[in-house]
């Protein structure tokens, strides 16, 4: 009984860790291009000699860091919503979450293979990676059924759907003129 109320919940917090995910793996090559086109792959390569000479858990540290140097904006994030300014919070979190997390794709990928010379990070790391193939496989009966439901939408009644569509622009129209 109880598993069946959490079921919302837990798609909920898979759907989250899923577009995190996504995040991660779409702006990895985004920051790549970035780093193509300013002079950030000398940059990489400076940062990527640093690490080398640094123990695991001074490498920690250095991934670690965009972490303490973007939680300022989190305060004003939270500022700004305390204070009603909704869509410069809105526009201020999806910036920086696109901007925290291609940095941090940026600083793991330099890190990684300091970070995974410690036990205990290989098993919190292997830990995430089984945590979003559960979550994948949370989410894909729901991502189905509504696959399913877009399907059967376009489909069978696609002549309907296009004549509601034809009639909300023309009174949209008729209202301009």
């Amino acid at each position: 009984m109880m598993r069946r109320l959490l079921q919302p919940l837990w798609i909920l917090l898979a759907l989250i860790f899923l577009i995190e995910a996504w995040f991660w793996d779409h702006l990895e090559p985004v920051v790549a291009r970035i780093v193509a086109m300013i002079p950030l792959r000398a940059f990489k390569a400076w940062l990527a000699a640093r690490v080398a000479q640094l123990s695991p858990m001074m490498t920690l540290l250095v991934f670690l860091a965009p972490v303490v140097l973007l939680f300022p904006v989190k305060l004003v994030e939270v500022w700004l919503l305390a204070n009603q300014y909704w869509i410069s919070a809105v526009v201020l979190i999806v910036a920086m979450k696109f901007l925290g997390v291609g940095i941090a794709a940026f600083i793991f990928d330099v890190t990684r293979p300091k970070l995974l010379q410690m036990p205990w990070f290989v098993r919190v790391y292997e830990w995430v990676l089984d945590i979003r193939r559960r979550a994948s496989e949370i989410v894909a009966p729901v991502m189905e059924r509504i696959k399913a439901m877009v399907a059967r939408i376009r489909g069978g009644s696609s002549s309907r759907w296009m004549r509601i569509v034809q009639r909300l622009r023309s009174r949209a129209f008729a209202r301009k003129v």
